[in-house]
């Protein structure tokens, strides 16, 4: 198969989709990688380090596009990228649709087959492309709360693990899967007074066996919510629905609530948010005030640690790329279900439910596509 990795061009995006390591990979599977000059220096990868892979290098995102016959990418498609997407074609990346209705219609009418990270799914339930991720995000959340509960940088002014005598920061983390997992365990290694929500209970009988002392469980709903939100420093949303739009535990009139100078860290704001004033924002202008609130919502978080987010991303999405690669899309999906269930939009048509209901469009199951 030939296969295409071109530059990340969303705003401070530094990954790359294929290391040199997953380079020589294919090739020893006799397929072809093209990968666009430049695309891994963001995360220390040289042109030489490919082409010493058996990579070739092309010069623009254009000739990367148009000679590949599966492109893998780290992030979705932009804009300048819909028109370069050709029919047929097979799309390895990170999609999040159903927080962005464009660019499902621009997936859609393309006609090319899109396989969504985020979607592949385990027996278990767990969502083996994310979770990488979704670690880097979790753990950077808090040190990108900690830094913004500076005053100069709009916070209230304290310090995330206090000092003796001087109360910590209280942290409110909303959801206990991967993202607030790691968040929680970043807030209570620096000494913050932790507390993490989720509806499932036996979740956080878990994490209450697991965490430490600082790190509190209660359950979530919105009494709870808008109890603790008066009283909490730093809040981080890391709700996820597998697919689909994330629901709105925090909403605008919460905001009145919460303390001068508080922060929030929506950490799922690539699927729409779970924080109801969360809009995306990028490394270059990631904060905007509400309210005296202080929203932290940048899409792309793990692109400011490249090298580290990089490695933890191909490490999981290679095994997967090889099946692609050596079997073709149809049969991999047929013996796998796992990236079955990655299949968002093939031929024009939804085969992910939550996509379909994010935005009131026909959905076709994906097994329709195998045969």
């Amino acid at each position: 198969m030939i296969i295409g990795v071109p530059k990340e061009i969303k705003n401070n995006e530094n990954r790359v989709a294929v290391t040199p390591a997953g380079v020589k990979e294919f090739t020893k599977n006799g397929h072809q990688v093209y990968v666009q000059s430049t695309a891994g220096l963001g995360s220390g990868f040289t042109d030489s380090q490919y082409e010493e892979a058996g990579a070739k290098m092309l010069p623009t995102i254009e000739e990367t596009y148009e000679i590949a016959e599966m492109i893998i990418k780290v992030k979705e498609p932009i804009e300048p990228e819909y028109k370069l997407v050709k029919k047929g074609q097979l799309l390895f990346t990170y999609f999040h649709f159903a927080s962005y209705e464009p660019l499902t219609k621009a997936m859609m009418e393309s006609g090319a087959t899109c396989l969504a990270y985020e979607t592949v799914e385990k027996a278990d339930r767990s969502l083996p492309l994310l979770v990488p991720m979704s670690e880097v995000a979790g753990r950077m959340s808090i040190q990108e709360g900690a830094k913004y509960l500076e005053k100069p940088m709009g916070g209230r002014g304290i310090l995330l693990g206090g000092v003796p005598g001087v109360r910590p920061a209280k942290v409110l983390i909303l959801g206990g899967g991967v993202v607030g997992t790691n968040a929680a365990k970043m807030a209570a290694g620096m000494g913050a007074d932790v507390t993490i929500m989720d509806v499932n209970l036996n979740r956080l009988r878990y994490l209450d066996d697991v965490m430490p002392a600082n790190v509190n469980t209660f359950m979530s709903n919105e009494y709870n919510i808008r109890e603790l939100i008066s009283t909490h420093d730093l809040i981080v949303g890391a709700v996820l629905i597998p697919g689909a739009k994330a629901p709105h535990l925090i909403t605008k009139d919460m905001l009145k609530d919460m303390q001068p100078g508080t922060v929030v860290v929506d950490v799922a704001v690539d699927q729409g948010g779970c924080i109801e004033t969360c809009k995306p924002t990028t490394h270059q202008d990631p904060t905007y005030v509400i309210d005296d609130v202080l929203h932290y919502c940048v899409a792309n978080m793990p692109g400011a640690v490249p090298y580290t987010s990089t490695l933890a991303l191909t490490n999981a999405t290679l095994p997967y790329a090889l099946q692609l690669a050596n079997k073709g899309w149809k049969k991999a999906c047929n013996e796998n279900r796992e990236l079955l269930l990655g299949l968002n939009v093939v031929n024009g048509e939804i085969c992910y439910e939550g996509v379909a209901n994010a935005f009131g469009l026909p959905f076709s199951p994906a097994e329709k596509f195998l045969s």
